[in-house]
C-alpha cells in the first residue's frame, strides 16, 4: 500500500502480513498428525489373524487385548486376568446391551484365548467382537 507525503514522494506501508511461517508450521503440524494417527488406534503391537470376512468398525467400544507374550489390556491398560471381570463390571452400566473388541494376537495359543472369553463373559457381556485382517488377496489369483 503507497501513499503521498505531499511532497511528491510516495512511501509504502510495512503492514504487510508474511504469512510463509505460518504455512510452514501448518504443513509440519500436518506431517506430524499424518504420522501418529496410526499409531493412536491403539499403542500395543498386535499380529491379529487374517479371515477372508472381516467387518469394519465403526464404532467406539472398550477394547480388550492379548499381546504376543500373553499379557492382557484393557482399553491399552495392561491387567490381570483375574481382575478383568471386575474391571469390565466397572467400565459398563448395562453388561447385557454392552460390546467389546477382543484383539489377540495370532500366535497366542487357544487356551489363554479361552481363558480372556470366559473372563469377559463371567463379566456378564455376551457381545464380543473379535477383531481380524483381512486376507491379502494376489491380482489375478480368483479370490
Amino acid at each position: 500500500m503507497a501513499f503521498s507525503t505531499g511532497n511528491g514522494k510516495t512511501q509504502t506501508s510495512l503492514a504487510d502480513i508474511n504469512i510463509t511461517p505460518l504455512v510452514d508450521v501448518v504443513l509440519v503440524l500436518l506431517v506430524i498428525f499424518m504420522i501418529t494417527e496410526p499409531v493412536l488406534q491403539s499403542g500395543i503391537e498386535v499380529n491379529v489373524p487374517k479371515t477372508r470376512t472381516v467387518s469394519q468398525i465403526t464404532e467406539q467400544r472398550m477394547v480388550v487385548t492379548i499381546d504376543r507374550e500373553q499379557n492382557i489390556f484393557l482399553n491399552d491398560q495392561p491387567i490381570n486376568i483375574h481382575e478383568l471381570p471386575l474391571a469390565l463390571k466397572r467400565e459398563t452400566t448395562d453388561p447385557t446391551h454392552q460390546a467389546i473388541y477382543l484383539r489377540s494376537d495370532e500366535r497366542v495359543p487357544f487356551g489363554a484365548f479361552a481363558t480372556v472369553m470366559d473372563a469377559v463373559k463371567s463379566s456378564g457381556i455376551t457381545n464380543v467382537s473379535i477383531v481380524t485382517q483381512p486376507v491379502e488377496t494376489k491380482p489375478g489369483s480368483g479370490e
